[in-house]
């Protein structure tokens, strides 16, 4: 595996393997590896004759008061997990490399942005979606790989590569999950061993309300009462910040449910912000 910095070397490197003929997979990450990741990579390296991951924590996603300061680092576990998958290169960009004082540039994607998470995290997806831009104009990537756990983030994203013409493929790939149903993030690290256990409300109850609606129940006021109610018996967590029934597309709230949606949920536990959704097919 090729460990580069300086994103004009990985700019030149994977130009020359696409100019070869040869296909670049690319999966971006802020570290702290886990399953979740490691499935992404294993798709790339399936799917693609090369291999990219990238290993950058993006300040322009947090917010003032958000974590950026405690959040996990460990770049020499995080190479060795990349390694043993055989990825062809790993790039470890600096701050100051990506970001120059003098940058002054942002990518905001208008409407999704602002709804869901948006709506309590003001400028994480421009922070988002210019740090992906950025990526995606230094690897070139012939597809590039994101999990459906942040799945406002892979509408964002979506909608800047059709928009703004990007020549590359988004691949959403399957949440993966704890034996208890959890979603596998990196700010599990933060929990307790109760909260952990608590934070196993999250999937129970937005199972609860997926399987009303695949038993006929077609109110979406209906179940997001239902995903609350299970959310709120769980006495560890302190703040539900939303409940949802949205579009695929547009993440515009159904209030009817007649085709495929997200069911989605976020909430607090203790200091950590987690959040999770599934799609419902009726």
């Amino acid at each position: 595996m090729e460990i580069i910095r300086i994103p004009r070397i990985v700019q030149d490197t994977c130009k020359k393997y696409r100019m070869k003929g040869r296909s670049v997979g690319f999966v971006p990450t802020m570290g702290a590896l886990h399953e979740g990741h490691l499935s992404l990579i294993r798709r790339s390296r399936m799917e693609n004759d090369i291999t990219v991951v990238s290993i950058f924590v993006n300040p322009l996603q947090f917010g003032p008061s958000e974590d950026l300061a405690r959040y996990p680092r460990d770049v020499e576990s995080d190479s060795n997990k990349i390694s043993a998958l055989e990825t062809d290169i790993l790039f470890l960009p600096d701050d100051a490399l990506m970001y120059s004082p003098a940058f002054s540039t942002s990518v905001e994607v208008a409407g999704v942005s602002e709804k869901l998470c948006g709506r309590f995290r003001p400028g994480h997806f421009r922070g988002v979606a210019t740090v992906v831009a950025k990526l995606f104009n230094i690897v070139s990537p012939t597809r590039a790989y994101f999990g459906q756990k942040d799945y406002q983030q892979t509408v964002v994203i979506r909608r800047m590569v059709k928009d703004l013409n990007f020549d590359l493929e988004v691949v959403i790939c399957p949440t993966i999950r704890e034996h208890d149903g959890l979603a596998i993030s990196s700010r599990n690290t933060y929990l307790g061993p109760e909260e952990r256990i608590a934070a196993a409300a999250i999937h129970r109850s937005l199972s609860r309300g997926a399987g009303a609606v695949l038993q006929g129940e077609r109110s979406a006021g209906r179940i997001r009462e239902m995903v609350e109610e299970g959310l709120a018996a769980e006495k560890l967590i302190n703040r539900i910040d939303y409940v949802a029934a949205v579009d695929l597309a547009t993440l515009d709230d159904v209030e009817e449910i007649g085709r495929e949606i997200v069911l989605a949920a976020a909430v607090r536990i203790g200091k950590t912000r987690l959040i999770d959704n599934l799609l419902v097919n009726v």
